[in-house]
């Protein structure tokens, strides 16, 4: 049975958590066949939005120690090959180029925030937990975490969960903006899919160019993703959907992308 499973849903691919006996405990083929997904999602003309939700009653408890214990042990993650994309959003060469949204429930652990950091809009259910555990479990976050929550909710707020490992409450996470909404339980992975297809409406040129600049100035500072502004959007103007986008407003109708 697949680990991660993977449906397209119109120009959004769906991509499932698929340990659900194992509270969907996160272990080696799962980061590869999610990479696999990523690398799916990234280079389909027709796809524009990946969904990452969890089947079962948890997202996922966290890393599944045992089978990592030789990875972590090698001091680098799995080798991805070629077209495969980075789970976590670490390798920049091998990043996703188009957004993500994510919908959790239930226990969210250790790789489950640090999925979360790597995705760009985050849905939760009620009663969901959140909790960067590593340091209970004698380690330390190397997906991501020590980096991404300093930055999304202060020094203080991420040392308070980093260096203690305590649980993190779903009113923390939504007030501190780890979270944009809640749902009630069992709604949350139509609420994401809701915003996934909006995503994919727009226009496919001018989404993955948002999320290039955001990002740029993210990783690199603001003075370089300013510099990066007009260069690149020059060659959108020239694009058919800029044109549709245009036309579709004179014309006060619903564009219709093509991503070209």
């Amino acid at each position: 049975m697949d680990k991660i499973t993977l449906e397209e849903k119109g120009h959004v691919l769906l991509m499932g958590l698929n340990r659900p006996d194992k509270m969907n405990a996160f272990d080696v083929d799962m980061y590869i066949q999610l990479a696999e997904g990523l690398g799916k999602l990234n280079s389909s003309h027709n796809l524009r939005c990946g969904l990452i939700f969890a089947h079962g009653e948890h997202f996922t408890s966290g890393l599944d120690m045992a089978k990592w214990i030789e990875v972590f042990s090698s001091g680098r993650f799995p080798e991805l090959g070629e077209g495969l994309c980075d789970p976590l959003g670490l390798d920049v060469n091998k990043q996703a180029s188009k957004p993500l949204v994510i919908a959790v429930q239930g226990i969210c652990y250790t790789i489950g925030l640090e999925l979360m950091l790597a995705a760009d809009v985050r849905v939760a259910a009620s009663g969901t937990r959140f909790g960067q555990i590593e340091v209970k479990r004698g380690i330390y976050p190397v997906g991501g975490a020590t980096i991404r929550l300093p930055r999304e909710l202060g020094w203080g707020n991420a040392m308070r969960f980093l260096l203690t490992g305590d649980e993190i409450t779903l009113e923390d996470a939504y007030r501190m903006g780890l979270v944009q909404e809640i749902t009630a339980p069992g709604e949350q992975y139509q609420l994401a899919l809701a915003i996934a297809e909006r995503i994919s409406e727009q226009a496919p040129l001018g989404v993955q160019a948002s999320l290039r600049s955001a990002r740029l100035a993210y990783n690199e500072g603001e003075e370089k993703a300013v510099s990066r502004l007009l260069p690149d959007l020059q060659p959108i103007m020239t694009s058919d959907d800029a044109r549709e986008g245009i036309k579709s407003f004179l014309e006060r109708r619903k564009a219709r992308f093509k991503g070209c």
